[in-house]
């Protein structure tokens, strides 16, 4: 690796932190530090930011924490980017106020993304410390979700140190290996990532993760985290509820696009299936996998109609609907009904508890992380068919008793065409009922027995 690959790698973190030492001399005096109630004391006076480097609307991990900080009577202030509605529980809290950061502005078409981006992080840099340092009151806490880590981590890990508060850093995934599925492992800003984010997660005074496999790994080299690493398993919040009873023909007309209105009579009875799957359009959730096994069981002898929901926004969204649009045309679907929706939580969550089979073509980039759908489909009582190839995965879906792994677009497709046929609607429902058993346990349940007794806001046995 040459030094110019090195510096130009590191040229956006030297910008930034040029830029917070030139603005904390032009102050002339630095933040207000936290002198409140100390770490492990609950209730009444205690503060705690939750940062999201992104849209809170689709923050599902870091709404719960928020929630539940607020439940047990402390003030949270959530900062991150307002581009979809937040949860309903969120606006209507009052112990919650929302800390909208400005977007940054998109790439001109034109310019480099070696020069557009110094400038993405500066500006976020600006933003994060402007807002964290000086524009809210010292907190107790600073949850900080990774990844993003940069420029998230560094501004984070000053600003606690700044304002005497404690670095909790809740680990959803690595940012390195996010930036190898698109660079390639060997990449030299790929080898800066992974620097940046070892050297700065040994800031955090306490460490979440998602998984029990990921706390093993951040406790070994390189990581080598000494703090406190505590798993704690996403739940579904209470929105995601199955149904009390038979669907209705008002519910699916409510919740299905308007162009499917006429498949509700042959939803109600049965004959054509409902299969829902929810995608962030990126290449870490090949929605070919999908696609492919679609075309593959819409060709099987004695397939059974089926109505594909595929929610979500993303990068690659148009490119497949186009690829839907010439596989319809050329008559290689038939009897499939692919749509597209972007649905508000509870509208998501109603959907969920009236499809037959959910599908998640989550790709761990680490290894080590879940999908967060996977639990909304639980909480919902959806069994799933979920993409499986990682070390993670049996943390989530058992084999056989909540769901189906698979690990290329045949596999998926054979399960397609057994769980949705005749023959297989007694083992549809055994998943069926694994599924409510896993739901069964909430968010406010998990978070209590873990982080909540951590903090103080809830006394161990």
């Amino acid at each position: 690796m040459s030094w110019s690959s090195i510096l130009a790698g590191s040229t956006p973190l030297l910008i930034a932190f040029s830029f917070i030492l030139a603005w904390l001399v032009y102050r002339r005096i630095g933040p207000t530090e936290y002198d409140g109630p100390p770490a492990g004391t609950a209730g009444e006076g205690v503060r705690i930011h939750v940062l999201v480097l992104g849209d809170i609307g689709r923050s599902p991990r870091m709404t719960y924490h928020a929630l539940s900080i607020a439940k047990h009577g402390a003030k949270v202030n959530l900062v991150g980017y307002l581009e979809t509605t937040p949860h309903p529980d969120l606006i209507n809290n009052p112990n919650i106020s929302i800390t909208a950061l400005p977007t940054p502005p998109p790439k001109p078409p034109l310019l480099p993304f070696l020069f557009f981006a110094p400038y993405k992080v500066l500006f976020q840099a600006y933003h994060l410390f402007h807002h964290l340092a000086y524009a809210l009151p010292p907190a107790q806490w600073l949850l900080v979700q990774n990844p993003p880590s940069i420029p998230t981590l560094a501004i984070a890990s000053l600003v606690s140190r700044l304002r005497n508060s404690e670095l909790l850093i809740d680990w959803h995934n690595y940012s390195w290996t996010i930036l190898a599925s698109t660079r390639g492992r060997h990449h030299p800003l790929v080898y800066l990532s992974a620097l940046y984010e070892r050297r700065l997660a040994h800031h955090g005074a306490l460490h979440l993760t998602v998984t029990r496999a990921m706390a093993r790994q951040l406790r070994q080299p390189p990581y080598s985290i000494t703090q406190q690493l505590l798993p704690v398993h996403d739940r579904p919040a209470a929105l995601f509820q199955p149904l009390a009873g038979p669907r209705t023909a008002a519910q699916l007309t409510a919740l299905l696009p308007a162009s499917c209105a006429a498949l509700v009579p042959s939803l109600l009875d049965g004959t054509t299936h409902l299969l829902v799957s929810s995608t962030s359009w990126t290449p870490d959730e090949d929605f070919s996998l999908l696609l492919d096994a679609l075309v593959a069981y819409a060709a099987s002898p004695g397939a059974t109609p089926v109505l594909a929901v595929i929610t979500g926004k993303g990068p690659q969204k148009e490119y497949y609907l186009g690829r839907v649009a010439e596989l319809t045309k050329a008559g290689r679907l038939p009897g499939v009904r692919v749509e597209m929706a972007f649905l508000p939580f509870a509208d998501y969550a109603a959907l969920l508890a009236c499809a037959d089979l959910g599908v998640c073509l989550h790709k761990s980039s680490s290894g080590v992380d879940l999908p967060m759908k996977v639990v909304d489909m639980f909480g919902a009582g959806l069994p799933v068919a979920a993409y499986s190839g990682y070390e993670s995965f049996g943390e989530l879906v058992k084999e056989g008793e909540n769901g189906r792994g698979f690990e290329t677009a045949g596999e998926l497709a054979g399960i397609l065409e057994r769980l949705l046929g005749d023959a297989g609607k007694g083992e549809l429902e055994v998943l069926r009922k694994g599924a409510v058993r896993e739901g069964s346990r909430r968010w406010d349940e998990e978070w209590d027995a873990s982080v909540g007794i951590v903090l103080g806001f809830v006394k161990g046995k």
